[in-house]
């Protein structure tokens, strides 16, 4: 499991105003490292903080986040795999509790560059989200 300091640059990307990009511990920090306390506000945030955890090889959140219907029992990561960025394309809601997310996250394992693209799936249950499922093209 990596580890970051606070002030680092967020994996997720997102900059601020003047194009400065977020802190980690300002950004997906604050839902990773305190999921009990500060629940992602709506899906964008959680599939951030989700791809922030990826990189980060944080299980414990992606378990955590992951709907129970469709969770895994346990998540292996690639020791070779290197996250290069992520894209949000579009954030929807879908419904008063469902939304959508649509997303390119780039990677390389072993030389090769991966683009996976998907739209997400989330849904809120008692107030947090949930990542359910997603549709890779």
């Amino acid at each position: 499991m990596a580890h970051m300091s606070a002030s680092a640059a967020c994996p997720c990307g997102r900059v601020d105003a003047k194009k400065r990009p977020a802190a980690y511990a300002d950004c997906c920090g604050r839902y990773v490292d305190h999921f009990g306390d500060a629940p992602a506000p709506d899906a964008e945030h959680l599939m951030r903080s989700r791809y922030s955890a990826f990189v980060l090889e944080r299980a414990d959140y992606l378990l955590t986040t992951w709907h129970p219907s469709t969770r895994p029992a346990s998540l292996d990561f690639d020791e070779a795999t290197k996250w290069l960025g992520l894209e949000v394309r579009e954030h929807k809601a879908t419904g008063a509790d469902t939304a959508e997310v649509d997303f390119v996250a780039r990677y390389r394992v072993q030389g090769k560059a991966v683009r996976l693209q998907e739209r997400s799936r989330f849904v809120r249950e008692d107030g947090r989200w949930y990542y359910v499922d997603g549709d890779q093209s």
